[in-house]
């Protein structure tokens, strides 16, 4: 790994580290400890999505006009600013208002590191860097829980307002590390943006056929999985599996150690496979999560059974996850012309936001009409949808972008403009 490309996923992992100090927490924070009710708690959850709708449409074309570091620096101080401000407010207008700047500020964070790694990487290494992005995430964010729980008490409000300065504090390290990352612009990027008839980023990506098709395979990924995790899953967990709320955080638990140990493995499995079958098999995977979730609350009076099928349930997921986090990101960047990779990594972003905001309201409208059946189906539906939609992907996509290990293998660079050509012709 180059030298820029661990500094990058450092930062990376120092930023995860603090976000997982105060995630876990928010809505008991807002609610309880500072006694602003249930409803003030879901507005604040509801301002840190807007804010990410709001600010991705633009943050692509910034990226790819002035480069990723710009983008860092004002997700960075925006994250930070609203870290501290939900350890300082005591009222409902000033926790929203912080809300919504961390929101924004971590919403442009996303894009503009994954262009860093894109920029810092090749397609060859290109799947392992973002399945080491994805991995110290997680043991960043576990991590962070784990150690968060231990010193918060929800008696002494002073005890949060800390972990807030500390989520501050690794935002702030995540900007000083970066602005010593010196990424260069590459040379496919310069010439691309001098480019009078390349055409506008939205225009390009809308026209890009195999692009919006991943789009729309996101959303439904991003519905599917986290979207339920703390919403409809959550519920259906407790109200109708009947698990208490310790043994839903050892299934969450579990959810992390899967991807912690296996994502690796996982890589040298799927690193080489075609992408498209990789996300195909794991809306299988998922299919049989959401099956095993459903028969947790069928059994009756064998409630270790029904246990054990949930946290089955959650395990599942983690395999999934390891499996997407090496395909799914790399394919946006291949799938990107050089001078749009920001444009295409925000077009992703904004789509994961929009599932996540989608996922939580469908899911807690379903669970608070106790429609358990349909919400099982639903998501059921979804997940086989999941391996519908990568199939059909996979058909559109030329070898190098759903299979890239092999081409540069058996083909080497004399191949690529041929298969530059092929995608040219795809995107027409």
């Amino acid at each position: 790994m180059a030298a820029a490309l661990r500094r990058i996923q450092l930062g990376n992992a120092l930023a995860a580290f603090g976000n997982g100090f105060t995630v876990p927490f928010l809505f008991v924070y807002v609610a309880r400890v500072r006694e602003l009710g249930d409803g003030t708690a879901g507005a604040v959850l509801a301002a840190f999505a807007a804010a990410a709708l709001l600010v991705l449409p633009f943050t692509g074309r910034v990226i790819d006009r002035s480069g990723p570091l710009v983008m860092v620096v004002v997700g960075a101080v925006s994250a930070a600013l609203g870290a501290l401000g939900f350890g300082l407010s005591t009222s409902p207008p000033a926790v929203l208002v912080a809300s919504a700047v961390m929101g924004a500020g971590i919403a442009v964070l996303q894009p503009a590191l994954a262009t860093m790694i894109v920029w810092s990487s090749t397609p060859g290494s290109r799947s392992r860097a973002f399945a080491t992005q994805f991995f110290l995430n997680n043991l960043g964010l576990g991590v962070g829980g784990l150690l968060g729980g231990m010193l918060v008490d929800e008696h002494h409000p002073a005890s949060f307002t800390l972990l807030f300065v500390i989520e501050a504090t690794m935002f702030l390290v995540l900007l000083a590390v970066l602005v010593t990352v010196r990424v260069g612009r590459p040379a496919a990027v310069a010439a691309g943006a001098e480019s009078a008839a390349a055409g506008s980023g939205w225009g390009v990506l809308l026209r890009d056929r195999s692009m919006v098709l991943l789009c729309v395979l996101g959303f439904v990924i991003f519905f599917a999985c986290y979207g339920q995790f703390e919403s409809g899953l959550s519920a259906y967990a407790v109200e109708v599996t009947r698990i208490s709320t310790s043994t839903l955080g050892i299934a969450l638990a579990a959810n992390t150690a899967v991807i912690v140990l296996a994502q690796f493995v996982v890589l040298r499995l799927v690193e080489r496979r075609r992408r498209s079958r990789v996300v195909a098999l794991v809306g299988l995977i998922w299919t049989v999560a959401w099956l095993a979730a459903g028969a947790s609350g069928l059994v009756h009076g064998a409630q270790a059974v029904a246990t054990a099928l949930l946290i089955g349930t959650y395990a599942l997921f983690g395999v999934g996850e390891t499996m997407l986090s090496p395909t799914v990101a790399p394919l946006v960047a291949d799938l990107a012309p050089a001078r749009l990779v920001g444009q295409y990594n925000s077009a992703f972003a904004l789509v994961k936001q929009l599932a996540l905001a989608v996922g939580p309201a469908v899911g807690g409208a379903l669970a608070a009409a106790g429609a358990w059946s349909a919400y099982i189906v639903l998501l059921v539906v979804s997940c086989l949808g999941v391996t519908g939609l990568a199939l059909v992907l996979g058909r559109r996509l030329t070898e190098r972008e759903d299979r890239p290990g092999s081409v540069i293998v058996a083909r080497g660079d004399a191949a690529r403009p041929v298969l530059e050509e092929q995608r040219a012709d795809v995107v027409r």
